[in-house]
């Protein structure tokens, strides 16, 4: 029986749980293996920051070492969260520094981190050893100067697709004499020079340096001199390789590589210069994932670079790759397991559907992919099904909204069909595209282990949504942008919602009206609406709200820093709605 087992064995057992889902369960068991999980649980994801309280999270688990929060909506990467809607870190740094004074570890992903955040959590969390900002903005060098005068033990520094806004390029400068526990530093993101004799003396005494992602401020002459400190660098971001061709920066460059006997991904390569590109060809054998999405790179040198690969795992590129590139990586890399191909500047590179048709021909470990492209087929989409039945990640991008079928001027539903029909496994879906409300029936039918869907300009009425809401069972994050989807179908799958962690939509056909409603019927869930055309209860009930984000929250009240464009609705459904300007908020 639960309560026959030693609470020491039981502490013992539950640290072997990794996922959230299997603590969770296990805590319902009985009161005593509540308060066992309870007081273990060193590590809490929250996947929203405004689903529940700090305050919550803490008096939950008191014990936390390791945090990871997410503030903006995945829209927010697309431009479609409006400035100023919020994910303000401040508070939950306020409230964690009270509670979790040995915190070690913590990540943040699409957040506004002001200066005065990173330098409550420096002084805050002595022991802190991680610090991860994704995606975040809000913050400057000075405060990146805090955290480098102030964690004293940290190990990773991670600001990737971060927004910093540069004050001086001295903040590496603050990184006391005595710090030498350095095992990841990824400042890619920052774009104007920084201190490099800074730099080389940090890289000089992190012995354990693993992780280095230089940005495009460091020049390619420094590079060697870099390397030549950090033989042992597992991963490498290059910085720029923009200079004039010098045949002894080669030479220098070329053995600074090939002493590099551990590394395994590389990405940078900004503004290259191609001739300098065959001083990396010596660790190219090892080289498991190559990131080269901001490379402007011709395809012949692409192909001759990424051919010597031939251990690749993960690969990501522009589309100057081409078809004729991915044929060639087809043939070579057979270990690819995730393809990430990006748009680029060029509107007339060769990049159809036929490239990717190759890949899941030739690389059967594939599983995940993302592809902007501008023509697709049926064909090529029933192709790939057949192909690669194990795709766990399928996001197509086309680059026209509404592109049909250039071969048969059909929507693109069968080949959809077929993706989500074959790939039993798969988890994460993306379409574009003409599409019908059939291929919603398909995806509902079909799609049963299916977690996070994106759509837009897709369907015909509300039937498409109805059949996503009643039949995808596993489904947690949906984001839906200029669809005919309504009030009917999101009123009579409203208890579906409850059980998402969130429903993003915008531009769509839903009713102001039809959100008070859903407020009323589902009081876990939050009805949050945006709209910039002012208060949504000045024009009639019947008129669509611009963007709709329902998300489930144990928080015991609405969040208080709404700007003036969002409003809350209440299961009174009036609006709860306050100004951040008259919070006077720190954030």
């Amino acid at each position: 029986m639960a309560y026959s087992f030693p609470e020491k064995v039981l502490k013992h057992v539950f640290s072997f749980l990794s996922s959230d889902r299997d603590r969770n369960a296990v805590s319902l068991v009985c009161k005593s293996w509540y308060e066992i999980e309870r007081w273990s649980r060193r590590r809490v994801f929250v996947g929203n920051c405004y689903a529940v309280s700090p305050e919550m999270v803490i008096r939950r688990f008191p014990e936390v070492r390791a945090v990871e929060i997410k503030g903006k909506p995945h829209f927010a990467d697309f431009n479609l969260v409006p400035e100023g809607w919020g994910g303000y870190v401040y508070p939950w740094m306020a409230a964690m520094a009270e509670a979790y004074p040995f915190l070690e570890e913590m990540k943040l992903k699409r957040m506004v981190v002001t200066d005065e955040s990173l330098e409550l959590i420096s002084k805050s969390f002595k022991k802190l050893e991680v610090l991860v900002l994704s995606s975040c903005e809000g913050f400057t060098t000075d405060g990146l100067a805090s955290i480098a005068a102030n964690c004293r033990h940290l190990r990773e520094l991670d600001l990737s697709e971060s927004e910093v806004e540069e004050q001086s390029g001295d903040w590496l400068t603050h990184f006391p004499d005595s710090f030498t526990s350095l095992v990841s530093l990824n400042m890619s993101c920052i774009y104007s020079e920084v201190s490099f004799s800074a730099l080389e003396r940090l890289v000089a005494r992190s012995p354990h340096l693993r992780t280095l992602r230089l940005n495009r401020g460091v020049p390619l002459e420094k590079l060697a001199s870099l390397l030549r400190l950090a033989p042992q660098l597992v991963e490498l971001g290059t910085g720029a390789l923009s200079a004039e061709f010098q045949s002894h920066t080669f030479s220098e460059l070329a053995d600074a590589f090939s002493a590099c006997k551990q590394l395994k991904a590389l990405s940078g390569f900004w503004d290259v210069v191609l001739s300098y590109l065959p001083a990396v060809y010596s660790v190219c054998s090892g080289i498991t994932w190559l990131d080269l999405s901001y490379a402007a790179i011709p395809g012949s040198d692409l192909v001759k670079l990424i051919s010597q690969c031939q251990n690749l795992q993960r690969l990501w590129v522009l589309d100057y790759v081409e078809d004729s590139g991915l044929e060639a990586i087809a043939a070579s890399c057979k270990d690819l397991q995730q393809l990430s191909v990006f748009p680029s500047v060029e509107p007339n590179v060769a990049l159809t559907e036929q490239g990717l048709v190759f890949v899941s021909e030739g690389c059967p470990k594939l599983e995940s992919v993302l592809y902007f492209c501008r023509q697709m087929s049926n064909a090529a989409l029933i192709a790939i099904a057949r192909n690669r039945p194990n795709l766990i990640r399928f996001r197509l991008c086309i680059i026209e909204p509404y592109a049909h079928d250039y071969l048969t001027d059909e929507p693109l539903d069968a080949g959809f069909g077929a993706i989500v029909e074959k790939c039993k496994e798969l988890r994460r879906l993306s379409i574009s595209g003409l599409l019908t409300d059939l291929v919603f029936k398909y995806i509902g039918t079909h799609a049963k282990k299916l977690e996070m869907l994106s759509i837009a300009f897709a369907g015909d009425s509300d039937l498409g949504l109805h059949h996503l809401l009643s039949g995808c069972d596993s489904l947690r994050k949906l984001e839906i942008r200029d669809c005919p989807f309504g009030d009917e179908a999101l009123l009579a799958n409203a208890a579906k919602l409850e059980g998402m962690r969130s429903l993003w939509m915008s531009s769509c056909s839903v009713s102001f009206g039809a959100c008070k409603l859903l407020a009323q019927k589902m009081p876990r869930l939050n009805v949050e609406v945006i709209d910039e055309r002012g208060p949504p209860d000045s024009r009639p009930e019947s008129c669509s709200v611009e963007r709709l984000y329902v998300y489930r929250t144990v928080a015991s009240r609405p969040r208080l820093d709404m700007p003036h464009f969002v409003w809350t609705l209440d299961q009174d459904s009036s609006l709860a709605h306050s100004l951040a300007k008259n919070l006077q908020l720190r954030d």
